[in-house]
């Protein structure tokens, strides 16, 4: 499948990446994060969440017990957006059969949604991230929990308080469910 996403060209994303950024991490891993997109540092490595927001993110994880090799991350969009704007809603669409993909070979207890645009196409379209945010939703049987995208928590340290409990709400549900 990594394959089909390097050749992928559903949407216009694929003429200015560098490297897709398809997921790594725990292929059978109860928790799967997931964000919007790769950012300049993930395009140019091919993986997701390495840059600055990657680095607070095994911070959070760490936080609650967790390494980044427990889990699974990915993102809607497996290119980067140009100037890391958020995907349109016609690419994250057309990058979505890879993600159903990895759900299903994955199959996670728990989807972590990292931002807005992440929650608004797992959970609901109607979804705002700061009215929503640490709320569990149940979809088919799996816990979903959107939360703010740790590149906004860099932006607005006054995030991290809310993160900080989403993150403990995760790690509840996940030591529950396991």
């Amino acid at each position: 499948m990594e394959r089909a996403v390097s050749a992928c060209d559903r949407c216009g994303l694929c003429r200015t990446r560098m490297h897709p950024a398809f997921g790594e991490g725990d292929r059978h891993a109860a928790i799967l994060l997931v964000g919007e997109g790769p950012g300049r540092e993930e395009d140019l490595q091919g993986r997701p969440f390495v840059g600055p927001a990657g680095q607070l993110l095994d911070r959070m994880l760490a936080a609650v017990d967790l390494r980044r090799e427990q889990v699974y991350i990915t993102n809607i969009v497996k290119c980067r957006p140009p100037n890391n704007r958020n995907p349109e809603d016609a690419e994250a669409h057309a990058c979505l059969p890879f993600l159903r993909r990895q759900f299903l070979l994955i199959q996670p207890k728990i989807i972590v949604c990292l931002g807005a645009v992440a929650a608004r196409h797992l959970c609901d379209p109607s979804v705002r991230i700061t009215r929503d945010r640490g709320k569990w939703w149940v979809k088919n049987g799996v816990r979903i929990l959107p939360t703010y995208h740790p590149a906004a928590l860099l932006r607005d340290e006054q995030k991290k308080r809310d993160a900080w409990l989403d993150f403990q709400s995760l790690r509840e549900v996940y030591q529950q469910l396991t």
